[in-house]
This record gives structure tokens, sequence and C-alpha cells, in this order.
């Protein structure tokens, strides 16, 4: 892919957040400082720069997909209080141990999504 301003503020936009953002957030977030700019184009570049390997895509079933910067392998939690999408970091062996045994299947990656309340949300409940 060729360079672009609009490709360089999508990036530039998701690596400095830690929120997890949807395309959405993304384009509210540059549309004023790239006039002319649409969603679509939002959209078009995030899933170029995620072919590219420069982001990750985040999907969780019946919500807009979310983009993450952190590359490394990481799994995340999804909060069912109050939609926040935050990494996990689980230990892996026990399921590679397991998918290993299954001669049946040829997994080739796999990420986990999972659901729950997160520590903000849990915390405020305690109050």
């Amino acid at each position: 892919m060729r360079y672009s301003r609009q490709r360089e503020l999508v990036l530039r936009q998701v690596q400095s957040r830690c929120d997890h953002p949807t395309a959405d957030d993304i384009y509210l977030a540059i549309r004023d400082e790239c006039p002319g700019l649409s969603l679509g184009t939002v959209y078009r570049n995030l899933n170029g720069l995620v072919e590219m390997g420069r982001m990750r895509r985040v999907s969780i079933p019946g919500m807009a997909d979310r983009f993450d910067r952190t590359l490394m392998d990481h799994d995340h939690l999804y909060c069912t209080k109050c939609g926040k999408v935050e990494d996990v970091h689980l230990d892996k062996e026990p399921i590679n141990a397991m998918l290993k045994d299954r001669k049946d299947l040829a997994i080739e990656r796999y990420s986990l999504n999972l659901y729950g309340v997160c520590s903000e949300c849990r915390e405020k409940e305690s109050c």
C-alpha cells in the first residue's frame, strides 16, 4: 500500500490508544484534523493496516470490531457491564496441550474472547 495521510492518521490514532477503539471512535477523533475524511476511508485503512500486520482486529460477536495496537499474542475481556475491551494475558499451555492431542484438527492459531466484568466495574460494585 502506498503512503497516505489518512492511513497515517488512522494508524497513529490506534497506536496512541489502549482502549481498543472502533472505526467510529477513530473517525470521530481525527475528522477535524482531516476535513473530507469519510467513515468508509477509515474502514478501508483499518482493514489495510490489519492485513499489513500493523494492528489487530478484535471481533466481539454482535459488536462493532475493535482495533488493537498490541501485536504480541494475547486475548481480550469484554466487560458485560460497561462494554470496555481490555487485554488479558493467559497461560495457554493447558489449551495448547489439549489442541496437540486433537489429531483430527489442524489449528493454525486461535484467540479467546472472555466475557465478564472488568476490574473497574467490579470495584464500583463493591463500594
